[in-house]
């Protein structure tokens, strides 16, 4: 049984994701919370799998709240809804840990989806955001930062697929790339992510723009 904390200012809003939740088998929410001070006390107290976190609260918007979580070590992924196609909020979103990042407008099915998905561990960014997000990011400065440590404790083959996760292949594309099994390759992305301390393939691509290893087409 996946577990989910609904956290959105919106009575309404909450009222609709936990009828369609509540009446999906395998899914049932835990509980529901109106700020993201409250977001981050819930998830203590619940342990959910995964939050839907609304960006826009009062007080302490989705964006904080979602760091504190992730940052506390919690087990809980955060899967952020938000009715804005692009703005600031996506890419700070992601870099405070959340796991995935989708439009309030999405069909039910492709919310019950991606909260299966990334209660299961992988990273579900919606597909009209990942191109303008890789785009927006790109057009940023060349990280001027030293090069994180992290990356020294990669083999060759290993930053070879990080470099490929961050340009979006998926695990198909590097088997290819690369001529490897796709079982090789899951095998390569678990030792990637485990060195460099990601907690999923979006944490993985972040860390590779900062590194310089995604340059601007």
């Amino acid at each position: 049984m996946t577990t989910v904390l609904i956290a959105d200012d919106q009575p309404l809003q909450r009222m609709g994701f936990k009828m369609l939740l509540d009446g999906t088998p395998g899914i049932t929410v835990v509980g529901e919370a109106p700020t993201g001070a409250e977001a981050v006390r819930k998830v203590d107290q619940t342990r959910p799998d995964v939050v839907l976190m609304d960006v826009r609260m009062p007080g302490m918007d989705g964006i904080e709240a979602t760091r504190r979580i992730t940052a506390a070590g919690s087990r809980t992924r955060v899967l952020i809804l938000t009715t804005f196609d692009l703005d600031e909020y996506v890419y700070a979103g992601l870099r405070a840990g959340a796991s995935g990042f989708l439009l309030k407008d999405a069909r039910p099915e492709e919310l019950i989806a991606a909260i299966r998905a990334v209660a299961g561990g992988d990273s579900v960014v919606a597909p009209s955001l990942t191109r303008k997000l890789m785009d927006a990011y790109l057009q940023e400065p060349v990280p001027s930062t030293p090069t994180d440590p992290r990356l020294n404790t990669l083999s060759e083959r290993e930053r070879e697929v990080l470099e490929a996760i961050g340009q979006g292949a998926t695990n198909t594309e590097i088997a290819e790339r690369f001529t490897l099994t796709e079982s090789t390759v899951k095998k390569h992305v678990g030792r990637v992510l485990f060195k460099i301390g990601a907690r999923d393939r979006i944490q993985a691509v972040i860390f590779a723009y900062d590194n310089g290893l995604v340059h601007p087409h």
